[in-house]
């Protein structure tokens, strides 16, 4: 079943255009990975998807629904859409039980004992169980991120996008992050991804999508892309990773 459907999308800014007709589905419990250079357009992309950037031409549809259609709710748009930045974004005078229960709370309606109870089960999920009256400044950047996540799916969210999580990271705090990733595709998750670490997208993707100067060049299995990649600028790319 189709969940996301992106059609014919531009975005530009003033004459310099990010994304030039990009065309994508994104099945219930898909992981698609979005590969390419810096600049080609794969955080643009994401941002479209959760309204944090308006499209130029072209149109997002969730659950069959325009998203983009100028009438839609963004802020119910984004009841339904996770996202998690490299920067990990988490309110610093908060606690990580603050951070994580906030939106339940505020946005969702959720009673405060109950968005708690189910935050310190993720919490617990994820091996951060001690952490919960912590401040972000007390935990190690793999910490910070992986509360980012925690956070992004404490709302349940229909989709979850995820913006270069370990580029931000020490190498050695990578593979904390890219756990947290994988066990969420084993539960099901559907998640988008941008990201460098190519050995991962090859594990964890369902599809891989190769993007350059805005133009959505090639989509295919992992093992395709990476193993027998059809486009020129596939190739060069993955020569150089």
């Amino acid at each position: 079943m189709t969940l996301l459907t992106i059609d014919g999308v531009w975005k530009r800014y003033g004459d310099h255009e990010v994304l030039k007709g990009v065309d994508l589905t994104v099945d219930t419990h898909e992981v698609v990975c979005l590969i390419g250079a810096s600049g080609s357009g794969k955080s643009t992309l994401l941002r479209c998807v959760n309204l944090l950037e308006t499209v130029d031409d072209g149109a997002i549809l969730l659950d069959d629904v325009d998203i983009t259609d100028v009438r839609a709710d963004a802020d119910d748009v984004r009841k339904r859409i996770g996202i998690v930045f490299q920067a990990y974004n988490l309110f610093p005078h908060m606690t990580v039980l603050d951070n994580i229960t906030l939106a339940p709370r505020k946005v969702h309606g959720v009673g405060r004992v109950q968005a708690e109870d189910q935050a310190r089960e993720l919490l617990a999920r994820f091996g951060l169980e001690s952490k919960a009256r912590d401040y972000p400044d007390q935990l190690s950047g793999g910490q910070q991120q992986r509360v980012a996540i925690i956070r992004a799916i404490a709302t349940q969210p229909r989709l979850l996008l995820l913006d270069e999580v370990t580029s931000a990271l020490d190498p050695t705090l990578v593979n904390e992050v890219l756990g947290v990733i994988r066990e969420l595709k084993q539960s099901g998750m559907t998640m988008i991804l941008a990201t460098h670490e190519m050995g991962f997208a090859r594990d964890i993707a369902d599809t891989v999508c190769f993007l350059a100067d805005g133009v959505l060049l090639e989509r295919g299995h992992p093992d395709q892309i990476f193993g027998a990649p059809k486009h020129p600028r596939t190739r060069e790319f993955l020569s150089r990773t």
